[in-house]
């Protein structure tokens, strides 16, 4: 019980850290607290900071568990909330100014955003044809990851999952015409930072895929305890990578023979 109670008490501090750094667009240059050694600690704070928060979740980012920490860990895939004022659309081509922490980590993300629609309950698909039948929308996307603490990566998973996920906004871009008879996994995409390349890649690169990363996430949220009969939108994964990125650049992801989606990155004001 004793043990409990401290972690239980740690992951408030923690969380509570982390959301008044956000709030604050507050750089932290060392982690506010005892980094989480397990999964069920770093989402215990994730949990804690998105009631702390408040804010309205209409999503959840997917991201990649590397080798050899997925061994390690027992799973390959981690998550973090998208809140609804941090969601930005960009179907017309408009070119939104996405914030991110100064002084912290900043970083752009080419992926598909797929919806799974309301009215979703009963068992999870094991299939791609499955999956699709559960979905009402693909756009092509960008990620902004973000986080006041400029070590939320490189100090692995656990942290990373701590802080929402290091998710900062989501832009989506045009809807994906006729997805339902595409194979999502052989669109080439190329991502630029200010006009430069760096990055190319297919979605096949992902593990088992976008579809793979809403079954993923389906059976992660349910097991948390989650809702997901409201219908909610999924950020399936960096398909080039994650790429690093300065105030003041711009990035663009462009899903060859699909369509394109830019934002410019500016610092974070208090809110």
């Amino acid at each position: 019980m004793g043990n409990e109670l401290t972690v239980n008490t740690q992951a408030d501090d923690v969380a509570m850290a982390f959301v008044s750094a956000r709030r604050e667009a507050r750089a932290l240059h060392s982690y506010p607290g005892v980094k989480p050694e397990a999964l069920q600690t770093a989402y215990t704070i994730q949990d804690r900071a998105i009631v702390i928060d408040g804010r309205t979740v209409v999503g959840w980012k997917v991201g990649r568990i590397n080798p050899p920490l997925d061994g390690q860990l027992g799973i390959n895939r981690l998550s973090g909330p998208i809140f609804a004022d941090s969601v930005i659309d960009a179907a017309d081509g408009t070119v939104p100014d996405m914030p991110v922490f100064e002084g912290g980590f900043a970083a752009g993300e080419a992926e598909m955003l797929l919806h799974v629609a309301p009215g979703f309950s009963g068992a999870v698909p094991t299939d791609d044809a499955g999956t699709r039948l559960l979905l009402d929308d693909v756009r092509l996307g960008i990620e902004i990851a973000s986080s006041p603490y400029p070590g939320i990566n490189t100090d692995g998973p656990l942290v990373t999952v701590s802080d929402f996920g290091n998710n900062a906004g989501l832009v989506q871009g045009p809807a994906l015409d006729g997805w339902r008879d595409l194979d999502l996994c052989a669109i080439r995409v190329r991502s630029e930072i200010d006009d430069a390349v760096v990055g190319t890649a297919t979605a096949a690169n992902m593990l088992d895929g976008p579809y793979g990363a809403v079954r993923f996430l389906l059976n992660h949220l349910i097991e948390r305890g989650v809702d997901v009969s409201e219908g909610l939108w999924v950020s399936t994964g960096a398909i080039t990578g994650v790429h690093e990125i300065r105030i003041g650049q711009a990035f663009t992801a462009i899903f060859e023979g699909c369509g394109d989606v830019r934002c410019r990155v500016v610092a974070a004001t208090p809110r």
